[in-house]
């Protein structure tokens, strides 16, 4: 019993970044738009964050700093998609490569300089409890990323704006016929999927590794875009495929330490098994076409108004 609570709370704080990053590109794309540069976003939001947390040890100014780096660097990706209509799988391409190499350029002065991590939000008779653990053990990333599964579902579901916003994802010429400004939507989307990828960086030095190296995120921007695939674009598929991940990930460490059952599995093995994952799903959903049922008409189209 001990083992399995154990594995629990780790799998929910490694699920905790991807989740978050997800929800972020969920919302992206149900406006029409493909941002594949989550991953630099998410680079660029660990080194602001990691620098917030080393100059002022506030945790929740880290985090701010992460969630506005990672909104600044997403317009770069806007500005040349939505007004310049670029190529949005090229763009976003660039944006992962831009992401890596500029966080690696201002993480040079923090490497091997520790930072301390994110503490439980609840008291800590209730977090370090054997059994309460499991629910109040967690810092504040964590129950943010499971409250915004529900306020993103109730968003896109029960409210006017989140009706344009799929409006604008379904049918943008129409959307513009009516008076919506579709790339206005599209502008606030993206901000808010790259504030969402900044926080889930910071999450990286906050609440898993407390120190900076580069490409920490270690490709869980790919795994994020590839779940809201594989999600069918609903939010709280996004939260079960997240904690598969995060189990997988949890495996992983667990073998790496050589005891129990499974440090008989290579832990190579499972290092290499949310990847593997990754492209499984993504091969199967492309022979199933009726799986793309749920995406957003739009996707990765350009807007060009005719007037």
């Amino acid at each position: 019993m001990d083992l399995v609570l154990a594995i629990f709370v780790t799998l929910v704080g490694a699920a905790t970044p991807i989740l978050i990053a997800a929800l972020g590109e969920l919302v992206v794309e149900k406006s029409g738009v493909l941002n594949l540069g989550v991953e630099g976003m998410m680079l660029v939001g660990a080194i602001a964050g990691f620098a917030g947390q080393f100059y002022t040890g506030n945790p929740y100014f880290a985090l701010l700093c992460g969630a506005f780096a990672g909104l600044a660097v997403s317009q770069i990706f806007a500005f040349l998609t939505l007004s310049l209509s670029a190529n949005q799988t090229a763009t976003g391409l660039a944006l992962t490569i831009f992401g890596t190499g500029l966080s690696a350029l201002a993480g040079a002065p923090f490497s091997a300089r520790p930072v301390s991590l994110m503490g439980p939000l609840f008291p800590a008779e209730l977090a370090s409890h054997p059994l309460l653990r499991v629910v109040f053990g967690y810092a504040a990333p964590v129950y943010f990323s499971v409250i915004m599964v529900f306020a993103i579902w109730y968003f896109l579901q029960r409210t006017r704006a989140g009706l344009i916003l799929r409006a604008v994802g379904e049918n943008d010429h129409s959307a513009h016929s009516i008076g919506y400004p579709v790339n206005a939507v599209r502008y606030a989307a993206v901000a808010f999927g790259g504030a969402m990828a900044g926080v889930a960086g910071a999450c990286f030095p906050l609440l898993l590794t407390p120190q900076w190296a580069e490409r920490m995120t270690a490709g869980r921007g790919w795994i994020a875009v590839a779940l809201v695939v594989f999600a069918s674009w609903r939010p709280f598929r996004l939260l079960a495929g997240a904690y598969f991940f995060g189990l997988v990930m949890t495996m992983e460490l667990y073998a790496k330490a050589g005891s129990g059952p499974l440090s008989s599995i290579p832990s190579e093995l499972w290092a290499a098994l949310p990847y593997l994952a990754t492209i499984v799903v993504l091969v199967l959903i492309s022979i199933r076409r009726d799986a793309f049922t749920n995406a957003p008409a739009c996707l990765g189209k350009p807007f060009l108004p005719t007037s």
